[in-house]
């Protein structure tokens, strides 16, 4: 038997936490992807859910990846600087919305006042150019810009939170 990662342990903890909200009817998972790239010696980790009422318009993906040299550095410390042993975390909000500069300002207040200042929100927006509607599905990102580590395990877990206070509020915004 051999040592889980903290990639293994972490992603088990909070495949725990987003199952417990499904199971108590909090949140409504509705895709999750574990990711092995042999080639590149890479994991990645996505799960993706909406509040219960399964709303189409809006969900939530957590995402956590750690490469080869994450790997490397908690399996060989002194090869590699231990502050490589971690994973980069990022959240993805997924949404439709009105092709309106004020809503993608909105939904930025709305994540800076919930995950704060020092966290990147980045946001995308993908649309028909032939279609007749002004909808477009507006993807929002919430990351980190550094490594998460097996020792905030809990931060982690309290992260869940967060994500589903984010989600409602941001649901009052779309479509």
């Amino acid at each position: 038997m051999f040592d889980p990662t903290a990639f293994e342990n972490m992603k088990v903890v909070m495949e725990g936490g987003f199952y417990d909200r499904d199971l108590s009817g909090e949140i409504r998972i509705i895709d999750r992807n574990d990711i092995l790239n042999s080639a590149k010696m890479a994991r990645c980790y996505e799960i993706t859910f909406t509040d219960i009422a399964g709303e189409k318009d809006i969900s939530c993906s957590y995402k956590m990846e750690a490469g080869l040299e994450n790997l490397a550095a908690e399996l060989m410390p002194e090869g590699k600087s231990e502050r490589l042993a971690g994973c980069r975390v990022s959240v993805r909000f997924t949404m439709q919305l009105n092709n309106d500069p004020q809503l993608f300002r909105e939904n930025r207040k709305i994540l800076r006042d919930i995950w704060g200042r020092e966290r990147t929100i980045k946001q995308t927006v993908n649309y028909n150019p032939e279609g007749a509607d002004h909808s477009v599905t507006a993807e929002t990102f919430v990351l980190f810009n550094r490594l998460v580590y097996e020792e905030q395990i809990d931060d982690l877990s309290e992260m869940i939170n967060y994500m589903i206070a984010s989600l409602q509020a941001l649901k009052n915004i779309s479509l």
